[in-house]
């Protein structure tokens, strides 16, 4: 027995040292994100190479073998044989990858996206092209190191989903594409007029800075365990569950930028503040998956943030930050004035009609990258064909057009699926949230936090302790569904453009 309590303690310290090197990567790839010159890319892709090699090394060792033998089965201790499952997970990948190769990786990744930071603002495909290019091919050699050569793209998705295939992607993707592209088309039949006008006035920035602040706090942000800061696209660093850092980013003329950024990366950091202390400083205290991650960003961006109740509790609040130009604004005008439905170049300022849209043309392309079926100098012409198909919209240039996306500088291949996965089952959590403690009238009191509080003991607490589709269906008695999604999208619209 004592062999045995002495053998927990020293596998949850290994733990926490491998905990300690996934944080200083974190640390590492913000500063990349947020501060660090041009010429110290080059070291700081030495030295994340470096740790990423010093934690691949710990997470295949044999004493972390041992570990796993011991508390796989038969533990008494549901939390150590959670934990043996998990490591054992990363132990098998981990081993199929060759430490040099997890290291060039690595590398790549912290130059990529150096280069590509700079392409974009050049609007230069060229430049980033070789970078792109040995992105793909590494990414390729990796996933064939994981498993079968022709299922690369299920073997990627389910790095970031698990338990999720080309094959349900492909069953559920057909039914919610037509669904968007009837109802876009019924949209664009409307003759009501949204009028953004009314919110596209100024408001300082250091007004907008404080609204935010507030916004934070009333959906229940631990700002002692996380801060807010900008840049140019939002994000959110869940270093530990007390240091979750986001981003927004702020436009005098468009006070949307701020405030719904806001409350995306926001949902983003409750997740990951919302974590069970047991499972601090472990593997299980990560997201169940990036598409779930997505599904509390959406969900408290779209179905509270955007909603009618929700501005109706808040207006107040606005007017005591917002000029006078704001003052005469209602909820109903602020809530309408959201909602204009208009095909974009750029993803991340897409309407939620044709969004997922935008995700579908870059699953398509990068299935077709990853196979073969697509060259790097092919891309571009493909990508703005797709858009002209998808969106009835074309770049002009390649900023707004191939480059206005990090995820393949950063390795994300498979990931963009997630967003639109995070669509469907944010539609399908809300309406158990509506059954279960009737959302809607929680929003309308600005009763956040208790909305924040189910989401944590339903939810957030447990962590990376199940899969997503297990998470759906234990959280809302049913499979994932995307009929949920297409209903929302559906009623909320026709109310709308009154059709």
């Amino acid at each position: 027995m004592t062999n045995r309590k002495e053998a927990s303690k020293a596998f949850l310290k290994l733990l926490q040292e491998q905990n300690f090197y996934k944080q200083n990567l974190q640390l590492l790839q913000w500063d990349s994100h947020t501060n660090i010159p041009s010429k110290g890319l080059q070291q700081r892709a030495e030295v994340i190479g470096y740790l990423s090699e010093k934690l691949h090394q710990s997470q295949t060792s044999e004493q972390m073998k041992y570990y796993i033998d011991t508390f796989m089965e038969g533990s008494e201790d549901e939390l150590l044989q959670a934990l043996a499952v998990e490591c054992k997970t990363i132990y098998d990948k981990a081993k199929k990858i060759p430490s040099q190769l997890q290291k060039a990786y690595a590398m790549q990744i912290s130059k990529a996206e150096g280069v590509w930071a700079i392409a974009k603002e050049q609007s230069d495909y060229a430049l980033f092209k070789p970078s792109l290019q040995r992105m793909i091919q590494l990414t390729q050699e990796m996933a064939d190191c994981l498993g079968d050569k022709n299922q690369r793209y299920d073997t990627l998705l389910q790095q970031w989903e698990p338990g999720m295939t080309t094959e349900k992607l492909d069953g559920m993707f057909p039914a919610l594409r037509s669904s968007l592209i009837d109802l876009l088309g019924e949209i664009k039949k409307s003759k009501r007029v949204i009028d953004e006008t009314v919110i596209t006035q100024s408001f300082q920035i250091d007004q907008q800075q404080a609204f935010c602040l507030q916004l934070l706090s009333n959906i229940g942000f631990d700002h002692e365990a996380g801060r807010l800061d900008t840049s140019v696209h939002p994000f959110t660093f869940g270093i530990h569950p007390d240091d979750v850092r986001i981003t927004t980013r702020y436009d005098e003329y468009d006070l949307r930028q701020s405030i719904f950024g806001v409350l995306h990366e926001g949902g983003h950091a409750l997740y990951e503040q919302g974590f069970a202390k047991a499972i601090m400083n472990t593997p299980l205290a990560e997201v169940s998956s990036m598409g779930m991650h997505e599904s509390q960003a959406l969900l408290w961006e779209s179905w509270i943030g955007r909603s009618k109740p929700f501005w109706s509790a808040n207006m107040p609040m606005l007017k005591k930050y917002a000029p006078q130009s704001f003052q005469q604004l209602t909820a109903e005008q602020m809530y309408t004035s959201l909602h204009h439905v208009n095909p974009s170049l750029i993803r991340v300022d897409a309407d939620e009609v044709t969004y997922s849209l935008h995700i579908m043309l870059r699953y398509e392309i990068e299935k077709l990258l990853l196979n073969d079926e697509l060259t790097v100098d092919e891309l571009p012409e493909v990508w703005n064909e797709k858009m002209e198909a998808y969106l009835g919209v074309t770049p002009l240039n390649d900023r707004e057009g191939v480059l206005q996306d990090i995820h393949w500088a950063s390795g994300y291949f498979g990931y963009f699926p997630t967003y639109t996965l995070g669509f469907m089952y944010a539609a399908q959590i809300f309406k158990t949230m509506e059954h279960e403690i009737n959302a809607t009238s929680l929003i309308e009191t600005n009763q956040l936090t208790d909305i924040k509080d189910w989401l944590t003991t339903r939810m957030y607490k447990t962590g990376k302790r199940k899969e997503p589709l297990q998470l759906i269906q234990d959280l809302t008695n049913e499979a994932l569904r995307p009929e949920y999604l297409i209903e929302y999208l559906t009623n909320k619209y026709k109310d709308i453009y009154q059709f």
